[in-house]
C-alpha cells in the first residue's frame, strides 16, 4: 500500500488508513499503537523516559510494574527516528504474525519469550529501553526464515535477507556513533528462538521446544491447533527495506 492510497480516497465509508489499521494482526496493532501514543505522551510532556525505563529496582522495590512493559514501548520523541522505528517494528512484526497463521496464541509466546529474556539481560547489560531490543529479535527471525529474498538499502545496498540486522546495525552505528548492544542482544534472543523452532526440531523428531503450551493455546483459540511457525513460507520475494518508511 502505497502513501498516496493511505492518505487519498479508499473505499466507501473507510479511510484508507483505518483500513490498513485494522488490516495489522492484533499484537502488531496494538504493540504499534501503544509506541506511537507513548512517544506522543512524552513529547506532550505528559510522561517523562523516567518513568518509562526498566530498573528492578523501580519495580520489584518500589512496586512500579508498569515498567515491565513500557521499557518495549519507548522508541524516543517524536521525530524521524521513530518513524524509522516504528516502521521497521510493524513491517516486519506483522510479518511474522501473519506467517504464524494470524494465530494470537503463537506469535503473542514468542513476545513472552522474548521480553522475559530481554528483561533478565537488561540489568546486566545496562540496556534501560528495550523497544529497539525486541524489535531486532523479530527481524532476525524473519531475515532467517526468509533467507531467499531480497532487499535492498536506500537504494544502494542490494542484499538477500539474513544480512538485514547487520545492515541495520551499521546503519545505527554510522548514525549514532555507538556500538548498538540493544540490537546486538536483540539478536541473540531471536537466534535462540530461530534455532528451537526452526533448526533443532527436525534433528530431534520434530521437537520444539519452544512452543507454547496447551493452556496457553487454548487461552487464545479455544482448541489446541498444530503450530506452522517452521512451514511458513516468504511472503513477499523482494520488497525495499528503507530508512524512511516505504509503505505499500
Amino acid at each position: 500500500m502505497d502513501m498516496d492510497n493511505m492518505l487519498g480516497g479508499g473505499g466507501v465509508g473507510q479511510f484508507p488508513l483505518e483500513q490498513w489499521f485494522y488490516e495489522m494482526p492484533v499484537c502488531t496493532r496494538w504493540w504499534t499503537t501503544a509506541t506511537v501514543v507513548t512517544s506522543v505522551l512524552v513529547q506532550c510532556q505528559i510522561i517523562t523516559p523516567f518513568q518509562l525505563f526498566y530498573s528492578t529496582r523501580a519495580v520489584f522495590i518500589k512496586n512500579q510494574y508498569w515498567r515491565l512493559l513500557t521499557t518495549f514501548l519507548y522508541f524516543g520523541p517524536v521525530s524521524l527516528d521513530l518513524v524509522f522505528h516504528v516502521f521497521f517494528l510493524q513491517r516486519y512484526s506483522r510479518l511474522l504474525e501473519e506467517s504464524s497463521g494470524r494465530s494470537p496464541a503463537h506469535f503473542s509466546w514468542l513476545l513472552l519469550y522474548a521480553t522475559s529474556v530481554l528483561l533478565v539481560l537488561s540489568p546486566m547489560l545496562s540496556i534501560p529501553f528495550l523497544g529497539s531490543a525486541l524489535s531486532s529479535s523479530l527481524v532476525y527471525i524473519w531475515s532467517r526464515r526468509n533467507a531467499e529474498t531480497r532487499l535492498s538499502f536506500l537504494g544502494l545496498l542490494v542484499f538477500t535477507a539474513p544480512y538485514l540486522p547487520w545492515v541495520l546495525m551499521g546503519f545505527s552505528l554510522v548514525l549514532h556513533s555507538t556500538v548498538p548492544k540493544d540490537e546486538i542482544c536483540g539478536v541473540i534472543v531471536g537466534h535462540i528462538w530461530y534455532f528451537f523452532s526452526d533448526v533443532y526440531p527436525p534433528l530431534h523428531d520434530g521437537h520444539r521446544p519452544l512452543d507454547p503450551p496447551m493452556w496457553w493455546t487454548r487461552l487464545f483459540e479455544g482448541r489446541p491447533v498444530e503450530s506452522t511457525d517452521s512451514d511458513a513460507t516468504p511472503i513477499d520475494n523482494e520488497f525495499a527495506a528503507t530508512a524512511a518508511p516505504e509503505l505499500r
